[in-house]
């Protein structure tokens, strides 16, 4: 085990305390949702699905080719639809694209039925992450950053009413989902912020 892997007793106590929820990971493109949920289901022994796979899966189509064919409000329709079905698959790590908490009836069906995990970023990590990856139909735009920015302002307040806060940075992702364990154990009813060390 090195320092960074979440300790046996408090992916006991993290799985104790879900029961049979599931643990829906939020936060804007680039926080690291997926890289960082693979890493938390495999420590917790919990399958992984990532939303956005599920709807290129159905739909044979990538995110960015069904933005463009069909526009972002008919795709965050079919966002919801998809997480409404995973939550209701049980115990499992749910990695969400960057708009699904965005949705008024996501929040209400999270809030009652899974335990929702806020990836948190600074602004320089997120851009510093994306721009790797040159698909994001939201950043198809003039000034990338400034989309970036706004994006920040508009959801941050509403991501902040996820069940765990945890900071996304540029540590080792074991770090982070030691950090997610940890807080998922000590979570009691609602609203827990990970403090950085």
């Amino acid at each position: 085990m090195t320092e960074t892997d979440a300790p046996a007793h408090s992916i006991a106590q993290a799985l104790e305390r879900l029961g049979s929820r599931p643990v829906v990971l939020v936060g804007l493109m680039g926080a690291g949702k997926t890289t960082v949920g693979r890493r938390l289901a495999q420590a917790l022994d919990l399958s992984f699905v990532d939303t956005d796979n599920e709807i290129e899966a159905a739909s044979r189509m990538s995110v960015a080719e069904l933005f463009a064919a069909y526009g972002e409000p008919e795709f965050r329709a079919l966002e919801a639809r998809v997480v409404a079905r995973l939550v209701e698959g049980g115990s499992q790590v749910v990695a969400t694209g960057g708009g699904a908490f965005m949705n008024e009836a996501t929040r209400q069906l999270l809030r009652e039925r899974a335990v929702t995990v806020w990836l948190r970023a600074e602004l320089d990590v997120l851009m510093d992450r994306v721009l790797k990856r040159p698909t994001r139909p939201l950043l198809q735009t003039a000034d990338p950053r400034q989309t970036m920015l706004q994006l920040m302002e508009r959801r941050y307040p509403v991501y902040a009413e996820a069940d765990i806060h945890v900071e996304s940075r540029n540590v080792r992702r074991e770090q982070i989902v030691r950090e997610i364990v940890d807080a998922l154990a000590a979570q009691q009813n609602r609203r827990v912020k990970v403090a950085l060390p």
